[in-house]
């Protein structure tokens, strides 16, 4: 009785330490609003790494994803602070869902209609959404080993059908129409079906076209002609008008402050903030492709490069 009394007693108390420390993490992981002093020559820096996501997922899974709603809050701040003048997006990113890509894109117009420039710094990878993303700046610079471009949607459907039978499961069905159950795992798509996918995934292509032809003056044939789905590096994206300059971080905030008139050493300004110590843990236990721990549903349309690039961007690390 007594053995049993302490176990209780140190799980309550191993149970709060957990609480305590999740809770204030959590707390520092909110971010840095950046002070208003007056000096009117701060840069801010908003990252977009990992899966481009609308909304992150709740609990410890919340590493590895660039969380629309995140930014897209810290964009704002950068848009309302007078002492901002410019953003620079840090953008280490395959891409990710149409919606979250959209919606960061949307904020990015708002900043640069408030007067404030905006310029795109690519890293190892700013691909499919996140090219989506950079498109809608000022001006976009690249290492010129950069993975860029993947212009195109993809809609990844799991066929298990066979696998079903030889499990022998079953699935019994009660629906409203032939097509509400349509994309599911355990059959296959009808012609018709394939085509009501193939129309969604045709009206999003149409869109990335009109963002990449309107943000890079390009003509839209000439953007078909490279929106092949093809990835490109910084050096092949300069040389076809796909990105503006080469050169690594430090020279992305040059040409910003150069962009925005600022006299002098631009105070960068990190609008991230420190993340929480459990996600700096967990996002230590990922793989090099940037994958979360557990991984997120894709079944969707999503702006992604096609996943037999990854093993070559782990070689050129």
């Amino acid at each position: 009785m007594i053995c049993l009394r302490k176990k209780l007693i140190a799980g309550l108390i191993i149970g709060a330490v957990i609480f305590s420390l999740t809770a204030a993490a959590a707390w520092q992981g909110k971010g840095r609003p950046a002070r208003r002093d007056g000096s009117g020559n701060k840069i801010a820096v908003v990252h977009i790494e990992g899966m481009i996501v609308s909304t992150a997922p709740g609990g410890f899974g919340a590493t590895g994803v660039a969380a629309a709603d995140r930014i897209v809050g810290e964009l704002q701040e950068a848009r309302e602070n007078p002492d901002i003048k410019a953003v620079i997006l840090k953008l280490n990113t395959g891409g990710g869902t149409v919606v979250g890509s959209d919606e960061i894109g949307r904020e990015v117009a708002r900043v640069r209609r408030s007067g404030k420039k905006v310029v795109a710094a690519m890293g190892e990878m700013a691909a499919s959404g996140g090219y989506w993303i950079a498109c809608q700046t000022d001006k976009i610079v690249a290492n010129p080993g950069t993975f860029t471009g993947s212009i195109g949607v993809i809609m990844e459907l799991t066929n298990l059908q066979d696998l079903y039978n030889k499990l022998g499961i079953k699935f019994d069905n009660v629906k409203t129409g032939p097509n509400k159950d349509m994309g599911a795992s355990y059959r296959q798509l009808t012609p018709e079906q394939r085509q009501i996918f193939q129309s969604l995934v045709n009206d999003t292509y149409e869109d990335f076209i009109k963002v990449v032809a309107e943000g890079r003056r390009l003509d839209p044939a000439r953007v078909r002609q490279l929106a092949d789905g093809r990835i490109y590096t910084g050096k092949q994206a300069k040389a076809l008008g796909l990105v503006d300059e080469l050169g690594d971080f430090s020279e992305a905030v040059k040409i910003t402050a150069q962009l925005a008139g600022l006299k002098g050493e631009p105070e960068l300004v990190d609008m991230s903030g420190q993340p929480p110590f459990w996600q700096q843990f967990f996002s230590g236990l990922q793989g090099q492709s940037g994958v979360p721990v557990w991984p997120l549903p894709l079944d969707g349309l999503l702006l992604v490069p096609d996943p037999a690039v990854l093993p070559l961007r782990a070689a050129t690390k």
